[in-house]
């Protein structure tokens, strides 16, 4: 039987590289790797469901899933993942020197559902003791999803073609969650800092405290492709698992170095050091705690109206992890 040929829409990422140069195939697929970021993927599947398969945004799918009418289903892939102490940044003419001064103050976030932005809230509130109704919301594009949110929260729309970053610098927005660096910061405005200087320490310690290393997004397949060739997922599943690890292998081979770092090996003797031998792991077992902090986290930001498990959120054959074979990270 011929191969299926399937779209992927997914970042240029170097642990999916070997998808994209056809070094590592799926079985059954001849796969069309489309390389574009992460915001056109999300907009272009959730409004016009335009590829086979796609990175998709870990809080959106989950919501659509609490919804009952997901039109996708989801491998525990997870291409997308980032520590997000370093993402909240403060106009320092604000009087604001830690989290507890955040109470009362104009929040300022790209978007209100982002999975960076439910994470973020989620270290506000669990962390640090500040609620989501603590804060009046200015967000910066209109909301994928859509989804109502509780009463409690109060939210306004940027006025259109403003940049969050700008809007902090000149004293409209108090503080900014963001999932990159605002341009005002790049280009050094001097009254735009991080909350926490010393995030890197604060996202390793937390990470020891929790094991929660935030996941960003997930990957999904269509669900009548799915449910019309089941075997798609878990063909899937299996090559993005060897993509990565092919990645990591690539780029522990330190006698040529493949990153443009100086200090790339201490760095990854570091990370498996706190994380793991594998660093990025991909499966449910190294990832539950993550995982469960997002369905808590959208749950109770009244993202979700029930509780999900993490079952509920991806493919049966992919919930046991796929065992690593010889010539593996471990």
């Amino acid at each position: 039987m011929a191969n299926l040929r399937l779209t992927f829409a997914c970042g240029p990422f170097d642990r999916t590289m070997a998808l994209r140069d056809g070094s590592i195939r799926p079985d059954g697929i001849d796969l069309v790797y489309l390389a574009m970021q992460p915001a056109e993927i999300f907009w272009r599947m959730l409004q016009f469901n335009e590829f086979d398969m796609s990175e998709m945004s870990m809080a959106n799918y989950a919501m659509l899933v609490a919804q009952g009418n997901c039109p996708y289903v989801a491998i525990p892939a997870f291409p997308s993942r980032v520590f997000r102490h370093g993402y909240f940044f403060i106009n320092t003419d604000k009087g604001i020197k830690n989290p507890a001064d955040l109470k009362g103050k104009r929040g300022g976030v790209p978007e209100y559902s982002q999975t960076a932005s439910v994470y973020m809230r989620g270290l506000l509130q669990h962390e640090f003791g500040v609620h989501a109704r603590d804060i009046e919301w200015v967000q910066g594009r209109a909301d994928r999803l859509k989804h109502p949110l509780p009463p409690d929260v109060r939210i306004s729309q940027a006025p259109p073609g403003t940049e969050l970053g700008d809007l902090l610098e000149a004293g409209e927005l108090d503080f900014l969650m963001t999932a990159n660096n605002p341009l005002s910061f790049r280009r050094g405005a001097p009254n735009v800092k991080r909350l926490f200087p010393n995030y890197i320490e604060m996202e390793k310690d937390f990470y020891k405290r929790t094991q929660i290393y935030p996941i960003m997004h997930t990957v999904v397949i269509r669900r009548e492709i799915y449910e019309r060739d089941p075997w798609i997922a878990m063909s899937m599943y299996k090559a993005l698992c060897a993509a990565k690890d092919y990645a990591c292998r690539w780029i522990m081979e330190g006698g040529s170095a493949k990153v443009t770092s100086a200090w790339l090996q201490p760095l990854i003797e570091e990370e498996q050091s706190i994380i793991g031998k594998d660093w990025f792991p991909y499966g449910i077992s190294k990832n539950r705690p993550t995982l469960d902090a997002l369905l808590q986290y959208i749950h109770e930001q009244g993202l979700a109206s029930r509780r999900l498990k993490i079952e509920d959120l991806f493919v049966p054959s992919t919930l046991h992890d796929i065992p690593l074979s010889e010539g593996q990270l471990v």
